[in-house]
């Protein structure tokens, strides 16, 4: 049989590139308590390098682990802890490793050699006690459950399971020993709530609330304290009262909710929820060794799996690709920007000023038409800095300090006479926005970079009458503003490259997503979901019913249905950017009668929602003129998704972004499409869509997939 250091040697040199973690046994006198091994977790780096499991980190901590063993069965220590570096603990399986993966087996042996790693915590002769000190998801947290206590650091950032999130189960003891100790429900909410929830963190109060942790302590002297509190628990003093886990009808209802959870997340087309459910259900029994069995198998078969390597090919394009966007000039090019200018004082525009004073903290001017709108725009981000008061995420001083920063003035040359940048959000129509940059152009300073917020219009034909076009460039938020991170700079036809740099600049200062686009018709998100939406447009007017065709994309997991998401959007902007795309690409995209009759009708969107769900508006329904031709459910989506696969086609041979891997980052964080379906061109590429249309995949074999 393969022992454990086998089994790791083996996996090691899989993965000769991985940042090893070492495990550092120091001893320490507990007062009144005897000796005590602790283990620190560490690989050497500062808190930007997280400390990870690869194979040869949990061969390390398995030698430590035979250490503290010898010296707990001769009687020479009293318990074992384990502890990270400053500021994280561990953030679990190192991904990198994962996606080298070519074998069954070899994914087998990563799920094995962590479950005898960590659960000899749990088998030692001596107590185990885990500090979490620092951030802590995965495997990090896992470690952690095999111990017999856990302590937890009220300054702790971040601590999850979001394996569910990447496409993969928490596997190393996570979907077992979770509902055991606080119960299948609260487990749950962790493993697959959270997880779906866009990976949500928590915190290390809620950690300590749910149970997970037995006692909480101020970041300062965290591992002092902890220690102090081990001592008391080791001589008898401090008796750790846990809550019984109710192993009756709550334990299935909680497996049932879970159900409903994933269904409304993934609609059934993702598998890592429904087997993390499935090893949470029969972990009912307690049965340790059977539910770690199945956390293997669950293991390798995801990290065989599609969802997997797109998840991680999604991380890697928001963790990595984001950070050096493709095509980005030079960044000693870009200028310094101390005060900016937004034209316009609407929603869109008062977003976005809230946004430059919080991020950039310099003076943000605000013009409108009239006194009233600039008041309004004004009084708008100073209520928003209110509420940030309210919920704690300022302090007096820096609510006082922020809106100080924002203004508005009715003439432009006293507003922006000396603004370093000016980004415009006025009505989409080209003569107003041309009218706009010739008003600003005239009493801003030379250097001074103008940004529009189009959706759709061209950029260049925007900035074609001013004396300096190369100053002006796309800077194409999402809405809502604050949630969305995607920022899509365009470069016009005459963009110089100190602008493109200023606006990369400022992007990163924002803390947005930016990609470089080429000027064409709606750049790429309006131009994927304009052509998507189309299609599903398309056959409602030819004879499908709304149902149908919104229940066809379904299995995309998509965050909110074709219609819903026009609802959001607004009919009218919708109706807009279709017919700019149909002036632009006649042949392939339509303007449909139907919506541009719900428009005229003044109707927010196709459903009204009296019962809580959404339902056909009867107003709606009576405005519809449908043709005769009725799509199954499949069709519909081979017709939208052969649609989609096209028009990215051509968009990468007209040069729209670099790469495929930039319409998936643009997907990902500009609408908000599944992590598990990598954006789009991996799903397209896996369910033969892509060769089926352009005769080709979109990316190379081990990208988003197994590798050859």
């Amino acid at each position: 049989m393969t022992t454990t250091t086998e089994l790791l040697k083996g996996a090691a040199e899989l993965f000769p590139d991985e940042v090893v973690t070492q495990a550092h046994v120091r001893h320490l006198e507990l007062p009144g308590a005897g000796a005590f091994a602790l283990i620190t977790l560490d690989n050497g780096l500062d808190h930007t390098k997280p400390t990870t499991f690869g194979p040869q980190s949990l061969a390390n901590l398995n030698a430590a682990l035979d250490q503290v063993e010898a010296e707990a069965a001769d009687n020479k220590i009293v318990g074992v802890g384990i502890t990270g570096k400053p500021f994280i603990f561990a953030v679990g399986a190192d991904l990198k490793g994962v996606e080298l993966l070519k074998r069954h087996e070899d994914a087998l042996a990563i799920g094995k050699g962590g479950h005898d790693v960590f659960k000899r915590l749990s088998g030692l002769a001596v107590p185990t006690f885990a500090y979490y000190n620092g951030a802590a998801m995965g495997g990090g947290v896992e470690v952690g459950l095999h111990c017999t206590y856990r302590t937890v650091s009220k300054a702790l950032p971040a601590f999850s399971l979001p394996e569910v999130f990447l496409g993969l189960v928490p596997g190393w003891g996570g979907c077992v020993l979770l509902p055991n100790l606080i119960g299948a429900d609260r487990a749950v909410s962790v493993i697959i709530e959270n997880s779906l929830n866009q990976n949500k963190q928590l915190k290390g109060e809620q950690v300590y609330d749910l149970g997970i942790a037995d006692a909480i302590f101020e970041g300062a002297d965290f591992l002092e304290q902890s220690l102090l509190w081990t001592a008391s628990v080791l001589k008898g003093d401090t008796e750790v009262v846990r809550a019984d886990v109710d192993r009756g009808e709550a334990w299935d209802q909680a497996v049932q909710r879970g159900k409903g959870i994933a269904d409304s997340k993934v609609h059934g087309a993702a598998p890592a929820a429904y087997r993390a459910l499935d090893i949470i259900a029969a972990a009912k029994n307690g049965d340790l060794r059977q539910g770690f069995d199945a956390e293997d198998q669950a293991l390798a078969d995801l990290i065989m799996g599609g969802e997997l390597r797109s998840g991680i090919y999604s991380f890697n394009l928001v963790q990595k690709r984001a950070k050096r966007p493709a095509g980005a000039p030079d960044k000693s090019l870009a200028r310094p920007v101390t005060k900016v200018g937004v034209v316009g004082a609407g929603l869109m525009a008062s977003q976005l000023a809230l946004l430059f004073a919080r991020r950039l903290e310099v003076p943000v001017v605000l013009t409108d038409i009239d006194q009233a709108r600039i008041d309004k725009g004004v009084e708008y981000v100073h209520g928003e800095i209110d509420k940030l008061l309210l919920k704690g995420r300022v302090n007096q001083d820096k609510a006082n300090r922020l809106k100080g920063l924002v203004s508005g003035h009715l003439d432009k040359a006293t507003a922006f006479g000396d603004a370093d940048f000016v980004i415009e959000a006025v009505f989409e129509e080209m003569g107003v926005k041309q009218q706009v940059f010739a008003e600003v152009e005239a009493v801003v300073p030379e250097h001074a970079v103008l940004a529009t917020n189009t959706s759709s219009l061209s950029v260049t034909e925007m900035a074609s009458n001013l004396k300096h076009p190369e100053r002006v460039v796309g800077f194409h938020f999402f809405n809502p503003v604050a949630i969305l991170p995607l920022l899509e700079i365009v470069r016009a036809e005459q963009t110089d490259d100190a602008s493109l740099a200023t606006a990369f600049s400022v992007a990163k200062s924002l803390k947005k997503t930016a990609v470089l686009v080429k000027d064409a018709p709606a750049f790429v998100v309006n131009r994927i979901l304009t052509r998507f939406m189309g299609e599903i447009q398309n056959v409602i007017d030819e004879g499908t019913p709304v149902e149908t065709a919104e229940k066809a994309v379904e299995p995309l997991g998509l965050p909110m249905s074709p219609l819903v998401l026009l609802e959001l959007v607004g009919p009218a902007i919708g109706l807009h950017v279709s017919e700019t795309l149909h002036g632009a690409f006649p042949e392939r995209f339509t303007v449909s009668p139907n919506l541009a009759a719900v428009v005229k009708a003044g109707k927010r969107g196709f459903y009204v929602y009296d019962s809580g769900k959404p339902e056909l508006d009867p107003e709606v329904k009576a405005l519809l003129k449908q043709g005769d031709s009725v799509l199954t459910e499949e069709q519909v989506r081979d017709r939208v998704l052969d649609a989609v696969a096209q028009e990215i086609g051509l968009m990468l041979d007209e040069g729209v972004v670099a790469e495929a891997q930039d319409i998936d980052l643009c997907l990902i964080t500009g609408a908000g499409w599944p992590f598990h379906l990598g954006g789009i061109t991996p799903y397209l590429d896996r369910a033969g869509v892509s060769e089926r249309v352009n005769g080709k995949k979109f990316l190379a074999p081990g990208v988003a997939s197994v590798p050859a």
